[in-house]
């Protein structure tokens, strides 16, 4: 297994800054924000593409996922939660066509610097897409995405999340038995399973060989608030028998958006609380 960050926790450096930072903690991976201030697929050109791989290469870092999750940028005045809009659900055609063109960019710009991978959400239920209508539309929109993921060679992971359509990793598993795509997968936050009750080692093994990230955090008993690993009620070494069962051989990228303010502790805590029981 590797080892991981994701610069959600430098959101007030720059990406460059947070590589930076990132390796100087000793991790050989990391997670890129695809939103601002990172790398906001509307605003990625190919100046930014071009200094993110040469900083990449003279640090040594792997890129464990391009993180697709949020898009703060797409908003000028941000409705109450913005978290998830757009999404591929969104009531609003134009805001699912715009949906579906970040995450492109995003699957071009995870070919163009190394990744393997890019995580996206299902996105709320909000008013006018109840949920029968959600999972067609959800199963429209995603097709092509898919498609073009498989033409870049680049693993798509769904996140699951509290209060998302797609919250539960059962119902995940459900819509990659139905869509049959080899490049759908999850995108696999363990805290989130801890926090609506999951059985984190059973998930594991129905998600086995599906898999392409794993989100890591440490959740104070059931409630959702990311915290430093080590720090928390989490199961580790349940964690990690259950990853060593299935041979998982990925990152476990640590995601700490909640440690705005001083991500180099967190970051350095992190690693050296990680670095013993799951690698480097």
């Amino acid at each position: 297994m590797k080892l991981a960050f994701s610069t959600n926790a430098y959101t007030k450096c720059s990406l460059l800054e947070a590589l930076e930072g990132i390796r100087r903690a000793g991790f050989r991976g990391v997670e890129i924000l695809a939103d601002v201030p990172h790398a906001y697929p509307p605003q990625i050109d190919d100046a930014l593409t071009r200094s993110v791989g040469q900083t990449l290469d003279r640090l040594s870092l792997e890129v464990s996922n391009i993180n697709c999750n949020c898009s703060f940028g797409y908003w000028k005045d941000a409705p109450p939660e913005p978290y998830f809009e757009p999404s591929l659900i969104s009531p609003n055609p134009s805001h699912r066509a715009d949906r579906a063109a970040m995450i492109l960019r995003a699957l071009q710009f995870a070919k163009d610097v190394g990744a393997r991978n890019i995580s996206i959400t299902s996105g709320r239920l909000l008013g006018g897409m109840p949920p029968d209508k959600a999972a067609r539309q959800f199963a429209q929109s995603i097709r092509p995405v898919l498609d073009r993921a498989d033409a870049l060679g680049i693993d798509l992971g769904i996140e699951c999340e509290p209060g998302l359509f797609l919250e539960y990793l059962a119902e995940l598993h459900e819509w990659i038995d139905r869509l049959g795509h080899p490049r759908l997968g999850a995108n696999l936050d363990i805290g989130h399973s801890q926090v609506i009750g999951e059985s984190i080692p059973d998930e594991i093994e129905k998600l086995r060989g599906r898999i392409w990230n794993l989100h890591v955090e440490d959740i104070p008993g059931r409630k959702h608030y990311h915290m430093i690993p080590g720090e928390g009620t989490l199961d580790w070494p349940a964690l990690k028998t259950a990853l060593k069962k299935i041979g998982y051989d990925r990152f476990l990228t640590v995601e700490l958006y909640t440690h705005t303010d001083n991500p180099q502790q967190a970051a350095e805590k992190s690693y050296n609380f990680l670095r013993p029981g799951f690698g480097s």
